[in-house]
């Protein structure tokens, strides 16, 4: 039986695209079973609609965050959501919420954590004069970024490289990397 993931974003998706294309293999170890955000006009919640998938949305700002979490919950569970995975969502969750879903969290992160934790991962890589960029899946924990790493991909910083350039190149290895890794993890 295939393990029931809830995806969470705040935009386009293109990270949850990659987790609901590799969803729809026959073998694949888990199916999509809801879509969230906290902007309810995402283009990845519009996607996600066209594809005939479960989908929930709500503005944080309208009801404020223990009550935003809450209905994330509430429909997180509804679904019968077994695991979480981040893709693109720009909300750091309490630490309430992480502890009801404790081990059960999964975020792609743009930089090879532990190293450039936060935002403006490609930036940093390239001033530190870093050989490498890249990409990790992790555990969530209450700790920013600071969860178990369960894979990572490389990518070369190449002379003259932008934050933009290094960006797109280790995007396109998040969209390889998070399925396989979440296939894996649902399978233990």
């Amino acid at each position: 039986m295939k393990q029931r993931v809830g995806i969470l974003l705040s935009g386009r998706g293109s990270n949850m695209m990659a987790l609901v294309e590799a969803a729809r293999d026959p073998n694949a170890p888990y199916g999509v079973a809801l879509i969230a955000s906290d902007k309810p006009d995402a283009a990845g919640i519009a996607w996600a609609q066209a594809q005939g998938l479960a989908t929930w949305a709500l503005a944080p700002k309208n009801v404020g965050k223990p009550a935003y979490e809450a209905a994330l919950d509430s429909a997180l569970r509804e679904a019968q959501v077994e695991t979480i995975a981040l893709a693109g969502y720009m909300r750091l969750l309490s630490d309430d919420f992480v502890a009801r879903w404790r081990g059960r969290i999964v975020n792609i992160h743009p930089s090879l954590l532990p190293k450039y934790k936060g935002l403006d991962t490609h930036a940093r890589a390239i001033a530190a004069g870093d050989a490498h960029g890249g990409c990790s899946v992790h555990i969530v924990t209450e700790e920013l970024d600071g969860g178990d790493v369960l894979g990572q991909a490389e990518v070369p910083i190449l002379p003259g490289d932008t934050p933009e350039a290094l960006a797109a190149r280790v995007l396109e290895q998040e969209h390889r990397l998070y399925p396989r890794t979440l296939a894996e993890f649902v399978s233990r």
